[in-house]
């Protein structure tokens, strides 16, 4: 298993009326979370598709526990549970400052070759990369 952990402040512009983060921007708190977490393995999304390898969303899940809100600290902690296939998928646990379980998520993201249009494997080099994490 692969996890990775960022810190995230929170914004005036990602709060609603009622002061808490509008749910929409949940989603980029993970994509940050996923982006960063690829990063660390040495892989940024700006290689990867300098490499012609693209990664839509295929699937998003959210279960809010608890609000965030205005100028609030927040962790966010980016697990890949298992090897990637053609398919990575990453799960989510964002947490307040003191710990507290504000949201939990997963996302499942495909590998596409960008000249094709089509699904392809994960790059050999980022299993090489994940290996590590995965070995018994």
């Amino acid at each position: 298993m692969y996890d990775h952990e960022i810190t995230l402040r929170v914004r005036y512009g990602e709060t609603d009326r009622m002061g808490y983060v509008y749910y929409g921007n949940y989603a980029e708190y993970l994509e940050v979370g996923r982006v960063e977490a690829l990063r660390a393995l040495g892989f940024p999304y700006k290689r990867l598709e300098d490499e012609g390898v693209l990664l839509p969303v295929h699937e998003l899940w959210l279960r809010y526990h608890a609000p965030a809100y205005y100028d609030d600290e927040l962790v966010l902690r980016t697990t890949i549970t298992a090897l990637p296939t053609a398919r990575i998928q990453f799960s989510y646990a964002l947490r307040s400052s003191s710990g507290a379980l504000l949201t939990e998520a997963t996302t499942t993201l495909v590998f596409v070759d960008r000249s094709t249009g089509r699904p392809m494997r994960a790059p050999q080099e980022l299993l090489n990369a994940l290996g590590p994490f995965f070995s018994p």
